[in-house]
């Protein structure tokens, strides 16, 4: 019997976030129209968020999809919960692609995320579990500094695209669309 295997991308929102806020919906639709099953998850407290649930919702999606190309793309707050998850997940774990956009990689003070940044990231783990990386910030993010995003194309090795007056890449920004995620995702197929 032949099983296909399908490329699934799994989109984490950041603190506050919904699934179908800014340049999610769009992206969710390009992606469909190229035959590429695509979900913005729901992640729980989104107000509130802790670490544990949200790399348990990531792992749901993940292991519901074993056998499949799949490619988890961070948004925020949903960069460190990907990275987390991946460090931790299974030995066997192998991921596709992960793409970080907006990401904080460094520990930070609030309260309500620094949970998530608390101990540095073990990125040769994380980078043994996953084929490609890439980042994406804007140069001029009010919320997280571009900084965060060179260390983190540094660490994990991985091309670095800057969006000209980006902001935080987010609806509030403006952000409807953001082709740059696309691309980065076509290359990675």
């Amino acid at each position: 019997m032949y099983t296909r295997v399908m490329k699934k991308v799994f989109i984490v929102h950041g603190l506050d976030g919904t699934p179908n806020g800014g340049w999610r919906p769009w992206l969710m639709s390009e992606l469909q129209k190229m035959d590429v099953y695509a979900c913005a998850l729901s992640m729980p407290n989104q107000s509130d968020p802790k670490l544990s649930e949200w790399m348990e919702e990531i792992a749901r999606h993940v292991s519901n999809s074993k056998g499949d190309d799949i490619y988890l793309i961070g948004h925020s707050l949903g960069v460190p919960a990907i990275l987390n998850y991946v460090e931790t997940s299974p030995p066997d774990t192998k991921l596709a692609g992960v793409i970080c956009v907006s990401g904080p990689s460094k520990k930070i003070a609030h309260e309500k995320v620094s949970h998530f940044l608390e101990k540095p990231f073990d990125f040769e783990t994380i980078r043994s579990k996953v084929k490609k990386f890439s980042v994406i910030h804007g140069d001029n993010d009010p919320v997280v500094s571009l900084d965060n995003a060179g260390y983190l194309s540094e660490q994990l090795k991985c091309d670095l695209v800057i969006v000209p007056n980006g902001k935080h890449l987010n609806g509030s920004a403006g952000f409807t669309q953001l082709p740059e995620c696309l691309d980065e995702l076509k290359t990675m197929f």
